[in-house]
């Protein structure tokens, strides 16, 4: 396949040819004519991106509870009482209609953590892995089980259901140490478990605003000396309280620990701070100090409707423009993070337009990067491992020319 005519996001317009699941070639526009090309004038292409931190589980579920203090806590309470009543049928539905969302915005890839856990048991995670396994030949989807607390007496049921997700078929151990009375006891365990399956650990770290609890720390030197799993920490909310000192030297021991971090800028800014009236923090990792660590670093929507952030859309654009206006990235940098670190962070290639890469490309309607981050128009091409799988038009009427004014009532 010949896309033509493809404005990149240097501002240069290229024609590139796309053989098999690999881009084979990248050259100027216009170099050569071919009858069934694509013609791409008036589009940006981009290496695709990817949604790394995604709760499929929960989405479109907003309409269902109205969380009224709308903060972190309540949204797990609620959420809690509402899973009970989740049957495997609900939940492979909206994940399904969710993961549809994101690959129609440019996700390819998209890793979901899934509750398992009193009340909800495995029926989440087996309607996660059961819309993964329809959608393979769309996108790749990672399910990782999410489950606290899990160290001592009171995790002991929690750790017998995540082995129980593991046995079933995610791919990623999950948990939350800072919801567990003791994270180190919690980390251990879920580092053990990854050790014995052989797969790779997620973990929601640090979200809340207390600047005396970084259990990132202990992340970080828990996994100091290497592991043969990777280890990503999603959240990190709190070392953006840390002084800068403190925030260069974590930074620092996460990258010679070899962990990425995931970013989540639109619900944290949601949910963090509510009781914070004067100089409200961001609740937003520190971005610039683990980018100039040399951290991979990744920017991630998290919820799509849910109890949790009920404006959720799965649109990386839309995460890379509130990394530029809440993380103040310049928008290069926001997009690699939704794309590039994105991919890295769950262990996927980058996709770079560049010969010998992946064919995971997204095109959208627009002059240049800046046009579409910051219009994230839903006009976009969707190519997966060389082959289009999603097109999305967007009709616009201009009903009235300039002299006529508004239609009659």
């Amino acid at each position: 396949m010949l896309l033509q005519n493809a404005r990149l996001s240097d501002g240069s317009t290229a024609d590139v040819r796309l053989d098999g699941d690999r881009i084979a070639e990248v050259r100027p526009a216009g170099a050569s004519a071919e009858a069934g090309a694509l013609d791409l004038t008036g589009y940006v292409l981009l290496g695709a991106p990817a949604e790394p931190h995604a709760h499929l589980d929960k989405a479109l579920t907003a309409d269902r509870v109205h969380v009224q203090a709308g903060d972190l806590d309540s949204a797990i309470e609620a959420w809690h009482e509402h899973r009970r009543t989740l049957t495997v049928e609900d939940v492979a539905r909206r994940a399904e209609a969710a993961a549809r969302t994101c690959l129609s915005r440019g996700a390819t890839a998209v890793r979901t953590h899934v509750d398992v856990g009193e009340g909800i048991e495995l029926r989440a995670a087996r309607a996660l892995i059961e819309v993964r396994e329809r959608l393979r030949p769309l996108m790749d989807i990672q399910v990782v089980a999410l489950t606290y607390p899990l160290a001592g007496p009171a995790g002991a049921e929690n750790r017998e259901l995540l082995r129980g997700a593991l046995q079933l078929g995610v791919d990623v151990v999950g948990g939350a140490p800072h919801i567990d009375a003791d994270p180190v006891g919690h980390i251990r365990v879920c580092l053990d478990l990854a050790a014995e399956f052989e797969r790779p650990v997620d973990l929601h770290m640090d979200e809340h605003m207390r600047p005396l609890s970084m259990d990132l720390a202990d992340l970080a030197r828990m996994t100091a000396a290497g592991l043969p799993q990777p280890v990503t920490a999603s959240h990190c909310v709190s070392l953006g309280l840390q002084s800068a000192a403190v925030q260069d030297r974590l930074a620092g021991d996460v990258a010679r620990a070899g962990l990425a971090v995931i970013s989540c800028p639109a619900t944290n800014l949601h949910l963090q701070a509510r009781d914070v009236r004067t100089a409200t923090p961001r609740g937003i990792t520190a971005l610039k100090a683990l980018l100039d660590a040399g951290v991979t670093v990744a920017g991630g929507g998290d919820n799509v409707q849910d109890f949790f952030h009920p404006l959720g859309c799965g649109d990386p654009l839309h995460t890379a423009g509130l990394l530029v206006l809440g993380g103040q990235l310049d928008i290069p940098t926001a997009y690699r993070l939704v794309s590039e670190g994105a991919r890295e962070a769950i262990g996927l290639p980058a996709a770079v337009i560049a010969p010998g890469r992946p064919a995971e490309l997204l095109a959208v309607a627009g002059g240049s990067l800046q046009e579409v981050v910051a219009t994230a128009t839903e006009d976009r091409f969707v190519f997966r491992r060389g082959r289009l799988v999603e097109r999305t038009r967007v009709l616009r009427e201009d009903i009235t020319s300039p002299d006529q004014g508004g239609l009659d009532a």
